[in-house]
């Protein structure tokens, strides 16, 4: 019987889940093992998990399971944790060149475990099969905002923190924004996809005319004078050898009325940042990075930001993955057999 066993999460900020209530009584009918672990955090309540019938485990636990049982989480590992023995699924951030990558496949290595990486659960066609886009954009528009708003209040911004639902954080953007003299423009760039529906939602709830753009308004290669004159743009699109600079250096300086970068997507190490006028990750704690002054420029780059509205994020993405956990039988085929070859591919780089 296959072991499913879901680890409480560890990083500061993260409530988020990767399988529902409603999902671990559908693996269990169809045969799975589940063990749930506590969490202080976690937004859904362990008293759903326990009215499954599932077993449930201490946060931490997993580190004495058996060899057999495959461990779901989310967000990355302690990096000070032990060797890695079990089949993992995470978002591992291990294959893309980041810094921490190397340490965490070395330890899959000596531990014997396996990594099946989120982010790279792909269907026959390379689309991947569950994603947290949607939330993504709706909140990182929604922290962008509020960037605006305490520019215009003459503050610092400080901490976003984690709301307990949409309406919540509708409500809390509306009350920020009545101070704005002027009502901002946004422009959406990746408007068809699922971030940038986000983003646009968001800025259609509260009022804010937007801009949405997407291949046909970027094939050329730019430069994006329009992006200049919106006071907030949102980047939806990940950065890539075919992507265009949307805000290069040299705008800073120039006039412009764009006051707020929310750079959803994120990729600042990457060599090809289509915003490359920042060069770190921001967090809940510290969202932004100031760029200039007369007029001020900030960028938020959260990497998390689904975990602002953990309940809808982890309801829509557990959604969209029940059905690939539910084929957890057959770790050898499909969708687990392509995460396999891409974690050995790397492994077998270092």
């Amino acid at each position: 019987m296959t072991h499913i066993w879901v680890r409480a999460e560890q990083r500061p900020f993260e409530q988020r889940v990767g399988v529902t209530p409603e999902g671990v009584a559908a693996l269990m009918d169809a045969g799975f093992d589940v063990t749930v672990e506590t969490s202080d955090a976690r937004a859904i309540p362990i008293q759903g998990f326990k009215a499954t019938g599932c077993t449930i485990a201490q946060a931490g636990d997993w580190m004495n399971a058996p060899d057999d049982v495959i461990v779901f989480g989310l967000k990355e590992l302690d990096p000070d944790g032990p060797d890695l023995r079990h089949r993992h699924i995470m978002f591992g951030h291990a294959f893309k060149g980041q810094a921490d990558g190397p340490d965490l496949l070395n330890r899959f290595k000596r531990g014997g475990g396996a990594l099946y990486d989120l982010e790279y659960l792909v269907d026959d066609a390379g689309r991947r099969v569950a994603a947290f886009g949607y939330w993504a954009g709706f909140a990182g528009a929604a922290a962008g905002l509020m960037a605006l708003a305490a520019q215009h209040n003459g503050h610092d911004l400080g901490s976003v923190g984690v709301f307990d639902g949409k309406d919540a954080l509708l409500d809390d953007l509306r009350g920020r924004m009545t101070d704005v003299p002027d009502t901002p423009r946004a422009i959406v760039i990746g408007a068809k996809g699922r971030v940038g529906t986000g983003a646009s939602d968001l800025c259609d709830a509260v009022g804010i005319p937007v801009t949405k753009w997407d291949i046909e308004e970027t094939k050329h290669g730019g430069p994006f004078p329009q992006i200049m004159q919106h006071t907030m743009f949102v980047n939806c699109i990940l950065a890539g050898p075919d992507v265009p600079v949307f805000v290069p250096k040299s705008s800073v300086d120039a006039p412009r009325a764009l006051r707020v970068v929310a750079d959803v997507s994120c990729d600042p190490n990457s060599s090809y940042n289509p915003v490359p006028i920042y060069t770190h990750s921001t967090t809940f704690e510290q969202p932004l990075v100031h760029v200039a002054d007369n007029p001020p420029l900030d960028v938020m780059a959260i990497d998390n930001l689904p975990s602002m509205l953990p309940v809808e994020s982890s309801a829509d993405y557990a959604a969209q993955l029940l059905p690939v956990l539910l084929q957890l039988d057959h770790m050898d085929q499909g969708v687990w057999g392509r995460a396999y070859e891409t974690f050995q591919t790397h492994l077998n780089r270092l």
